[in-house]
């Protein structure tokens, strides 16, 4: 056979990678439909254009990689498997947390390594073989196909279109021009898993490149943020709940994927193993918590506990601390406030400082200082593969506490209870757990077992606070339900319960009278509040529009509504509420996408 012209060699290249675009565009939509490769079928027959116009995108990244390096078939070939991991992942996050992948999840990419440990026991070793086979063909493939050399003229030439029109496209999807308008794409970032399902992952995810964290509101200026500022300035101090003699220690311990397992009906446990919480709910400040999450995304849980700011008001998937806040100086937050009045601010998590951008989002809240899972290497574990157990970090916060020089502030985040709930990987279970599914009862009673050890944690904690001498008060919640098999959840009947699948164990304790009031179902945005009112401390303006708030609605949450006393799930507002969540809305645009006007006018 004569060889082939160098012309027709690359019609052949431009073909092949033409293909490459519309299949990896094909797969990553499957991926968005849950690996449905019929809705993904149907998907571009009902959006054409979508279909045509992304998979051209990767055409373009594709043609722009095979003219980097001399070997044309190296780029491309890289290019497709990043394509697929890409799928891969958008389908594990949507089978394990409902939720597509994002551009702001790749940041977690520097922290491969402690992902891994996350994730050790999720993905199936036929995955991981499979994934090495398609890597060693492709690295064959490359090795074997001729090397394939483009003039550098025509190099350039292509690499420019390339840039150019891949350049492009990013801009007009970002800009929402008519262009894409026309091709019915319509950026949906309030609702994402139908932002992916409707416009396809090419346009969702290059939508969210430059997706602001809430759209300015109507009437936005300085004049407004004063209006605000001086109606709930004018507010009267309401008398605190409790009064200690000196300024209290405030704790904070957000429990990782900590909720109440003997909620979940159609199982049996053999034993209570929250003793002590259910004990002491009778006894002191309790309720429910609705986490803005499900199953993961603990940082915008903290976000909201921290700052008094509402995932309600943000763009459905936003992470805050990865988008925003991590480029700012300063942002208002509980820590700032007590730092103000004297506090020290300490931020104690047992892994690793980077995740969420942590270790520079908690200088920004006000943070003096941060122990991180390295500053604590003889922390325990229950086993070697586990993570630091509740109860190790209970003790050096209490240790912190104690070494104080005066009032301190302590936020403590935990990792003993994070997915995967491998059976042994914090110890032997001790509690059998009957109903549901066999395939899921050593997951199950592996979790149970979890909130046993954290059960004790805490009862510990309540034994130690009697030992500081200053006044202390202690705020646990989890975070969010934890990310088991969908079947557990479908199995109590909760698929349709947003209510339940969001409400987490709430529990304040202190050694010093404060009452047993029921604390109903609050969302982490009022927490600020409610226990600056039981440390009897007086709320700053922006703690009165939130107290304000919380007694019109004190779970609010783009799942649920929750009203005040018994009036249950709210279906509609009332114009007093809409007013409320108007000035909320303001101010929060103001601190975190605005001038910062609040800042002076309501702290």
């Amino acid at each position: 056979m004569s060889r082939l012209l160098p012309f027709k060699r690359l019609s052949y290249l431009l073909l092949v990678l033409l293909a490459g675009g519309f299949v990896l565009n094909y797969f990553l939509q499957a991926a968005s439909f849950s690996m449905n490769l019929t809705g993904a079928l149907q998907w571009i027959g009902r959006y054409p254009w979508l279909y045509g116009a992304g998979s051209l995108f990767i055409f373009f990244i594709l043609l722009l990689s095979s003219v980097i390096l001399p070997n044309t078939y190296a780029g491309p070939a890289v290019v497709s498997v990043l394509c697929l991991l890409l799928g891969v992942a958008d389908y594990q996050k949507l089978v394990t947390r409902g939720e597509p992948l994002f551009p702001w999840d790749l940041m977690l990419v520097k922290n491969a390594g402690e992902m891994s440990k996350i994730t050790k026991g999720m993905i199936s070793p036929q995955a991981v073989i499979a994934a090495i086979l398609v890597a060693v063909g492709l690295a064959y493939m490359i090795r074997k196909l001729p090397r394939n050399r483009i003039r550098l003229p025509l190099r350039l030439s292509l690499g420019g279109i390339s840039v150019a029109l891949s350049a492009g496209f990013l801009v007009l999807v970002s800009g929402h021009s008519s262009v894409v308008t026309a091709m019915n794409y319509q950026n949906i970032f309030w609702n994402q898993k139908v932002n992916y399902t409707q416009n396809g992952f090419i346009f969702a995810f290059a939508g969210n490149l430059r997706q602001s964290l809430l759209e300015k509101p109507e009437g936005y200026s300085r004049e407004a943020v004063e209006a605000v500022a001086a109606k709930y300035s004018a507010l009267p101090d309401e008398p605190a709940a409790a009064s200690p003699e000196e300024q209290p220690n405030i704790l904070f311990m957000m429990d990782e994927a900590f909720f109440d397992p003997t909620r979940l009906p159609g199982y049996t446990l053999s034993e209570d193993p929250l003793k002590f919480i259910h004990a002491a709910a009778g006894e002191t400040p309790s309720g429910y918590l609705l986490s803005p999450e499900f199953g993961g995304n603990t940082a915008n849980v903290e976000f909201e506990a921290l700052t008094g700011l509402s995932m309600y008001f943000l763009g459905d998937g936003t992470i805050p601390y990865q988008q925003r806040i991590v480029k700012m100086s300063s942002l208002p937050s509980i820590v700032s406030i007590l730092k103000s009045r004297g506090y020290q601010a300490l931020a104690l998590h047992p892994f690793d400082e980077t995740f969420y951008n942590r270790n520079r989002v908690y200088p920004v809240l006000g943070f003096d200082s941060f122990i991180s899972e390295k500053d604590m290497p003889d922390a325990n574990r229950l086993t070697p593969d586990g993570f630091i157990s509740d109860k190790a970090a209970v003790q050096e916060a209490v240790r912190e506490l104690k070494s104080a020089p005066g009032p301190a502030f302590l936020h403590l985040v935990t990792m003993q209870n994070h997915f995967p709930f491998t059976k042994g990987v914090n110890g032997p279970n001790t509690i059998t757990v009957e109903g549901g599914q066999p395939a899921q009862k050593d997951e199950l009673e592996t979790y149970v077992q979890d909130t046993k050890l954290t059960d004790e944690a805490l009862a510990y904690l309540q034994q130690e606070l009697l030992t500081i001498e200053r006044p202390t008060i202690a705020v646990f919640w989890g975070d969010h339900l934890p990310a088991l098999t969908a079947g557990i959840y479908t199995e109590a009947g909760w698929d349709q319960e947003p209510r339940l699948k969001h409400e987490t164990q709430l529990l304040i304790l202190a050694n010093y009278e404060i009452g047993n009031e029921t604390l109903g179902t609050l969302s982490p945005a009022f927490l600020g509040p409610t226990v600056f009112r039981l440390s009897g401390q007086p709320l700053p303006a922006y703690y009165k529009l939130l107290k304000q708030v919380q007694e019109e609605i004190p779970g609010l949450s783009k799942n649920v509504l929750v009203g005040s006393g018994s009036s249950g799930i709210l279906s509609e507002l009332t114009p007093g509420q809409q007013e409320l969540l108007n000035d909320y809305r303001l101010i929060e645009y103001d601190l975190l996408e605005g001038e910062k006007y609040a800042e002076g006018l309501m702290f």
